[in-house]
């Protein structure tokens, strides 16, 4: 049940119907879910949420199908019912499979996993895996203090840069191309 009424077309005020309309006429429909119905008790999330919607799952240089991929992968990590369903059924509307879901849910199973067991061990990120400790090497932004020095044989980096208060050192090979 939910914690707000929804607000059905007929119910709904000048300002939310406006929202309702652009919605509908988006999604070449005559339907509003009840996402959308349970956020008009607040016109202005509703109005605001909408225009995010619009900008973020435009076509960029993700295409349509990635995008509620993604979004699908993002609701089963943070337990969205709501969510996991809708962008499912969006996702089925653009292309995904049944095999794509099942491969989906597979990635997003390991994710969780490997950052739970990650994040459980506190393990230091490798200094190549972070961009900005090479790519801005030895500029005069905000990048980390890189120096080169010489060990078994092979060329290391050292990399020390800042994120907020917190101070970083790694050391490694450099990145090779990938």
């Amino acid at each position: 049940m939910s914690l707000a009424p929804i607000i059905e077309y007929e119910q709904a005020s000048p300002e939310v119907r406006a929202v309702y309309d652009e919605i509908m006429a988006a999604r070449k429909t005559d339907w509003i879910n009840n996402f959308w119905k349970v956020l008009a008790n607040d016109p202005a999330t509703l109005r605001r949420i909408w225009e995010n919607v619009k900008q973020v799952m435009a076509p960029g240089a993700l295409d349509p199908l990635t995008k509620e991929m993604i979004y699908v992968g993002v609701s089963i990590t943070n337990n969205c019912e709501y969510c996991t369903y809708s962008h499912t059924a969006a996702a089925r509307g653009k292309g995904m499979t049944d095999a794509m879901l099942h491969e989906l849910i597979a990635v997003v199973g390991l994710a969780n996993e490997t950052n739970r067991l990650a994040n459980g061990y506190r393990i230091p990120v490798d200094g190549r895996f972070i961009p900005n400790a090479w790519a801005c090497a030895g500029s005069a932004e905000r990048g980390p203090l890189v120096r080169q020095r010489q060990g078994g044989g092979a060329r290391l980096q050292e990399a020390t840069y800042s994120v907020g208060k917190r101070r970083f050192r790694h050391s490694g090979s450099p990145p090779r191309n990938q």
